[in-house]
């Protein structure tokens, strides 16, 4: 079958583009997913997200390879593997990062993907309360709930903390204020979760001109002798089928599967193509290239006072906060788990905050048999992480074997440059100072992790090491920008050398964003359907 445009992956950015190439009418759009529907109650439940951490049906549940600096580690990396993506499974906080980090791409020889040129693409996206402003959008399809007055009370404990040591508060962190503590956004409509699946692709779904393949995996992508990408094979319940383009293939698998894609298809390292005999289409070196993440770590506090660890504990707790989601869509089932937090600077020779905070008013352990749930601790919790915003570790995504349905082979490289090792003492000096606030003082009752043993610089250093994790951000492996020896798309974010061939996801970032990344890529399709619809 032929359409005019065939999208591979219907994750955050896929459902974007389904919806804008569709929208006219003019366009046929085949939008292809490897996983299914998001159909379940747990998809709409924001904390619903807990439910999906380690189920093999919604999440590939990829890992790392062994990280050098992080004790040999493998480390977890979940992805969404049902529609809507990764964005149908993530903690919603809605943050779109510093004006510097598009500036950079920009100035990376990015023309027209500078804070003032994304902007307006942010504010077309949203659905925010407070209407129309120079910040933000009054009429987008994502809603924007900010969870300010209905967070635990324990996140004003926070707060106050912060403002006693004098640190700026922050009333919105994508308005004017970024630096400073406060309470995060979250992408959710009337308590539910507003994924671009639920806000862009389901109302989009009775137009005829639009059709969704379900568990189709992508094989590769296909190529006339004038290296114009044609269409696209998959395999689909272990059938074969190939789809023609008319216009062009658009690749949105994301940070991992989309370079994976494109080194199946022979488009990346010819080097890499010869190890597994695949014929060269195009010497790409940057594909799987860049690949970057925020790696963080979590301080566990018990505290004299009850948190979110008291109700959710018991089933009389449980059940109490199920009624309450259920007749009003407010509560702690209605908002994510990160509830406040804020962006710092490390030291005073910082001209950008460069650290990211989160506080949660409930503290878990990640379950390492990789088939619990998120359990909270059995008493009175909350939990202090950090995260460096701006990592200059560079690592690579690249395939393990020609066989599609091996998964590729992910190295962040993770804390493989000193500056990175430098903002993780910050980061874990910052912690310990906030904590000394006397309004944070007043409610704890100890550290449980670290605890007081961990004092010194290289104390701080190894239970980084030990314990820290991934917040889930990767992106940059296919970045963009003018050289096709340093990147893989150019700023219309079609592919250097081959025509026919798009990519829209979070793979394009020249440098990783301050901050969770969902909100820059539902920005980067908003403006990739705008680039698509003008050259078309």
């Amino acid at each position: 079958m032929t359409y005019d445009y065939i999208i591979a992956g219907a994750g955050a950015a896929g459902c974007v583009l389904a919806n804008r190439l569709s929208a006219s009418g003019k366009h046929t759009v085949l939008l292809l997913e490897a996983g299914g529907k998001d159909s379940s109650l747990w998809f709409k439940i924001p904390v619903g997200f807990a439910k999906m951490y380690y189920n093999p049906t919604f999440n590939w549940m990829y890992y790392s390879q062994p990280q050098k600096q992080l004790g040999n580690r493998e480390i977890y990396a979940p992805r969404g593997k049902v529609q809507g993506g990764s964005g149908s499974i993530n903690a919603m906080i809605y943050v779109r990062g510093q004006a510097h980090d598009f500036d950079d791409w920009a100035a990376n020889g990015n023309d027209g993907w500078g804070f003032k040129d994304v902007l307006p693409y942010f504010r077309k996206l949203e659905n925010h309360p407070l209407g129309d402003s120079d910040y933000h959008g009054g009429s987008g399809p994502i809603s924007i709930t900010p969870m300010k007055g209905q967070t635990h009370p324990i996140c004003d404990v926070f707060l106050k903390g912060c403002d006693e040591l004098g640190y700026p508060i922050s009333d919105d962190f994508n308005g004017p204020k970024f630096e400073g503590a406060g309470i995060y956004d979250v992408n959710t409509r009337d308590g539910q979760r507003c994924s671009s699946s639920f806000a862009h692709l389901h109302p989009a779904l009775s137009r005829p001109n639009l059709t969704v393949e379900h568990f189709a995996l992508v094989d590769r992508v296909l190529f006339d002798d004038r290296q114009r990408a044609t269409g696209i094979s998959i395999t689909q319940h272990g059938v074969v089928r190939t789809f023609s383009a008319n216009k062009e293939v658009i690749l949105c698998a994301g940070a991992v599967d989309t370079p994976k894609i494109l080194q199946l298809s022979g488009v990346a390292d010819q080097a890499l193509l010869a190890r597994h005999n695949i014929p060269l289409v195009k010497h790409l070196p940057a594909v799987g290239q860049n690949l970057q993440d925020h790696l963080c770590a979590s301080y566990y506090y018990k505290a004299n006072i009850p948190t979110l660890n008291d109700q959710l504990s018991s089933l009389f707790g449980q059940f109490k906060l199920g009624l309450k989601y259920l007749f009003t869509r407010k509560g702690a089932l209605a908002m994510s788990v990160n509830q406040a937090g804020g962006f710092f600077r490390g030291d005073e020779q910082q001209t950008n905050p460069n650290l990211q905070l989160y506080f949660n008013p409930l503290s878990y352990q990640i379950p390492k048999n990789n088939k619990a749930s998120l359990k909270p601790e059995p008493y009175s919790g909350f939990l202090l992480c950090f995260n460096p915003c701006r990592p200059t570790s560079r690592g690579h995504i690249e395939i393990a074997s020609k066989n599609p349905r091996d998964a590729a082979l992910i190295d962040p490289n993770y804390l493989s440059t000193q500056k990175d090792i430098d903002e993780v003492i910050q980061g874990s000096r910052l912690m310990r100072k906030i904590m000394q606030a006397p309004a944070l003082k007043g409610i704890t009752v100890e550290e449980v992790l670290p605890g007081p043993m961990v004092e010194t610089d290289e104390q701080m250093l190894q239970y980084f090491r030990e314990n820290s994790g991934s917040i889930y951000h990767l992106c940059g492996s296919c970045a963009m920008g003018p050289d096709e020896h340093k990147s893989v798309v150019d700023k219309r974010l079609k592919v250097h050398g081959l025509d026919g061939l798009r990519i829209v996801d979070a793979s394009i970032f020249p440098n990783v964003t301050s901050g969770n990344t969902h909100a820059a890529v539902l920005m980067v399709a908003e403006k990739g359907a705008d680039l698509i619809l003008q050259d078309a």
